[in-house]
């Protein structure tokens, strides 16, 4: 099937084979009815960026007296707001996505859906066009999270074909560090330990979203679970270091589409050398990526020179360890891809409990021509990534399920997060936590 990444430069890209998840879902029957929008090779969070148009939100309250075509137009979230918009439209049962910093999450907050965000290395990226080797993750959305762990499921196999897959050994250490965690989903939510990371209310996050998590820890708090407050200090550092590592990723792996191996040939205008390859990038490049791309390649080019590797790049990936350490700190169960002490059985929690966005689905722009939403900043549009990307940096599970709605009537989600290899404990917490009343 055509492959375009939503990009100029891969219009006419047919894909000669299919994705390692693509290939398990259909063995195990699944049928396969189309791709779905997205930004621009998975660079954005709203989108907007995407040859094709922005994704039309489609939520629509069931007590709403207006039809969905006179209803505003908002965001569906990024970047894989096409996965999202189709399942909160009732296209299909559940749909592939990618998660880089938030692309899952962010969608299935503002689209009502469930959303999930596997263990990195857990499910297979071969045949996933790279945006951020280090950060992607193929993960599932759909309306229930009984439907998400159906799929995940069938996608929760070693690879040999993917070099960033874990290994059997691995996954089989992580199932028996979770079978010791003290915590049976046979319990229901008696003896869950959850923790609320203080950090992950920032000046940015609106009022009128908190009170469906307000009450979703209510109702945890009553059915027998423990809310435990945690810090996790270096989340305010994350945003800033997750945004030059995937940049500086996305230079490397971008340079391919040159025109000649991959990507649109664009012929120099005349009177320039055509046969200096130099132009022919340049021309190419400049007409198959949008502005974002263009933007990000930029930035990931100047933090890997020579002048600013130090400054920038290696400092983000040492603000990234910290990241790491701030969740080995705080979770019961022990990262296995690390010798790091485990904290003794009545101690720490076994997930972590947050609000998905920083507020709900945005107003999309009101012409084509417009790239902003609501008249905000360019740099607005990052932050709305600022509670989602920490656990992309550490490579941890992290899944966002509907809580009820905002003041303004729109859906607000909320996300839990695990310990690295504890996406079933991830799958079985959101679950309860989808049962409650309001979500």
């Amino acid at each position: 099937m055509p492959t375009t990444c939503s990009s100029a430069i891969l219009r006419n890209f047919v894909s000669p084979f299919d994705a390692t998840v693509v290939q398990l879902l259909q063995a195990a029957g699944a049928q396969v009815v189309g791709k779905s929008n997205c930004d621009e090779f998975g660079m954005g969070s709203l989108n907007t960026y995407s040859i094709y148009g922005p994704v039309v939100n489609p939520y629509q309250a069931p007590t709403s007296p207006e039809s969905w075509a006179v209803r505003e137009r908002r965001s569906a979230g990024g970047s894989s707001g096409g996965s999202a918009a189709a399942v909160a439209a009732g296209m299909c049962d559940i749909a592939l996505a990618t998660d880089t910093g938030g692309s899952i999450r962010l969608p299935a907050s503002y689209c009502g859906v469930v959303g999930l965000k596997p263990s990195y290395g857990i499910v297979s990226r071969w045949g996933v066009v790279s945006y951020a080797d280090s950060l992607d993750c193929v993960g599932v959305l759909a309306r229930t999270a009984q439907d998400v762990k159906k799929a995940f499921d069938v996608l929760n196999v070693y690879d040999d074909k993917d070099p960033t897959a874990s290994r059997p050994d691995v996954r089989r250490r992580a199932s028996e560090a979770v079978q010791k965690s003290h915590w049976n989903a046979e319990d229901g939510l008696t003896g869950l330990r959850i923790g609320v990371p203080q950090e992950y209310f920032p000046a940015e996050l609106l009022q009128s979203t908190l009170t469906p998590v307000r009450r979703m820890l209510e109702n945890l708090a009553s059915r027998g679970a423990a809310i435990i407050p945690v810090s996790l200090p270096s989340t305010r550092f994350a945003l800033s270091a997750y945004y030059v590592i995937s940049s500086a990723e996305a230079s490397s792996n971008m340079a391919r589409y040159d025109g000649i191996q991959f990507g649109s040939y664009v012929e120099p205008p005349a009177g320039t050398n055509k046969a200096k390859t130099s132009n022919v990038y340049a021309y190419t490049r400049a007409a198959g990526f949008g502005p974002e791309v263009q933007r990000r390649i930029l930035l990931g080019t100047y933090a890997l020179t020579a002048d600013a590797f130090d400054n920038y790049f290696l400092q983000a990936q040492r603000v990234r360890k910290l990241v790491r350490a701030d969740f080995n700190r705080v979770f019961s169960v022990p990262n296995v891809l690390f010798s790091t002490p485990s904290l003794p059985s009545d101690a720490g929690v076994h997930v972590l409990l947050h609000p998905s966005t920083i507020r709900t689905a945005p107003r999309l722009p009101l012409t084509a021509n417009q790239t902003r939403c609501n008249n905000e900043d360019t740099l607005d549009a990052y932050v709305q990534d600022v509670l989602t990307v920490p656990a992309s940096l550490a490579g941890l599970p992290a899944m966002s399920i509907p809580a009820g709605l905002g003041e303004d009537g729109w859906p607000v989600g909320v996300s839990i997060v695990g310990q690295w290899g504890c996406d079933d404990m991830v799958l079985e917490v959101g679950s309860l936590c989808a049962q409650l009343p309001g979500c």
